[in-house]
């Protein structure tokens, strides 16, 4: 988290404020459950110590002006008018438009943020932006919204103004995540369910390929097209059919003719992604992280083989996780094509992980990868 007082300098800087409001909203974690969000399923995130922090002031007026630490740009709009041009600024304007759709009336303001998300790594710095606007703007003009609502909003900004057509997870997690628990979120009636996580002598380790991925121009949106398209397939055939939470194995194998390849192997992947999910889930109520460490492999084994969403690069790092003594689970994580993997491992055996990593991956790449070790921390909030 940047701190407070580089916040409250660059405020008084750029805007002439001593009194500001300090608000936070994290990035999250993903351990089982990926690309089942949008498809109705579950998801098991957590919400981390990295986050995008910010200073904010409302300025009486119906303008926005914003700075952005990390890009060192400035913009401003008017809370009635046009898209501004940058893009991160967009996701700022469309938290505000959809609270607006929703009837409220969120002033202008002018605010400073910055993090230490990695960029393009996985760990949803979009979603801490807007769950970070949408908290303070919510608080600070009284808007009334609840904590779904604010991850609704963010999901449609990302729709509307962004072109992704992400699911709600991100969001969600960054809003509700707690120290030390993950989620279970039902992506399809937002009911969840906290899980305890903290593994003793256990350590969560990013290594991020420093590959570099932005889904508004990957195949992020061709996948999501597969999966309706196999759920078209068994509508024809099963009523009440909406998404692929509603699709068992048995029924996909039975109509598995009347698709093609790919888009049987990408549903094949999330329907059983989504009880390998349950089954973990199971296995942290036994406090068996052993077993919850094997699903994780499963999943990367699904998600490059089946989904088609890894790289080479990150296919190599999860090779090595499985070779080192110690490490009990490892996969990558996020939308896919690069960004990171995330890997259980035993605090003993951490420092022999990352150095077998750092040198067959530079060996291999020649690049350097990056090495983030997170800890599961609390969701949105104001400090």
């Amino acid at each position: 988290m940047i701190d407070s007082a580089i916040l409250k300098k660059s405020i008084k800087e750029k805007f002439g404020h001593s009194d500001c409001s300090i608000f936070s909203a994290p990035g999250r974690i993903n351990l089982i459950g990926e690309h089942t969000d949008y498809n109705g399923g579950f998801v098991l995130p957590a919400s981390i110590d990295k986050c995008i922090s910010m200073a904010i002031v409302p300025n009486g007026t119906s303008a926005v002006n914003l700075y952005s630490i990390d890009y060192d740009d400035s913009v401003s709009f008017d809370v009635n008018g046009e898209k501004p041009e940058q893009q991160w600024a967009c996701y700022v304007y469309g938290v505000i438009r959809e609270m607006k759709k929703r009837g409220a009336s969120p002033g202008g303001f002018d605010a400073v943020f910055g993090g230490d998300i990695p960029l393009g790594a996985g760990m949803s710095s979009s979603a801490a932006l807007e769950s970070v606007f949408g908290t303070a703007l919510n608080t600070l003009f009284k808007l009334g919204f609840d904590k779904k609502e604010l991850a609704k909003i963010g999901q449609m900004t990302e729709h509307n103004y962004v072109g992704v057509r992400c699911g709600i997870m991100d969001q969600f997690a960054s809003l509700f995540g707690e120290a030390g628990k993950v989620i279970k979120l039902d992506c399809r009636s937002l009911e969840y369910e906290l899980f305890p996580f903290e593994p003793k002598g256990i350590r969560l380790v990013l290594i991020d390929t420093m590959v570099k991925h932005s889904l508004a121009s990957s195949e992020y949106n061709v996948r999501r097209e597969q999966c309706e398209a196999g759920v078209a397939v068994i509508a024809k055939y099963k009523e009440g059919v909406e998404l692929l939470r509603d699709v068992t194995i048995e029924e996909l194998d039975t109509h598995r003719d009347e698709m093609d390849p790919e888009v049987y192997r990408g549903c094949h992947f999330v329907i059983s992604e989504n009880q390998r999910l349950l089954d973990g889930c199971e296995a942290l109520s036994n406090g068996d992280y052993a077993l919850f460490g094997k699903k994780m492999f499963r999943t990367h084994e699904g998600l490059s083989k089946e989904y088609g969403v890894s790289c080479e690069e990150l296919d190599f790092i999860v090779e090595i996780a499985r070779s080192v003594e110690g490490v009990l689970g490892a996969r990558m994580m996020g939308g896919g094509f690069g960004g990171c993997v995330l890997a259980m491992v035993r605090e003993k055996n951490h420092d022999e992980y990352v150095a077998k990593v750092r040198e067959a991956y530079q060996k291999r790449f020649h690049k350097d990868p990056r090495v983030i070790d997170v800890v599961i921390s609390d969701g949105a909030r104001q400090w």
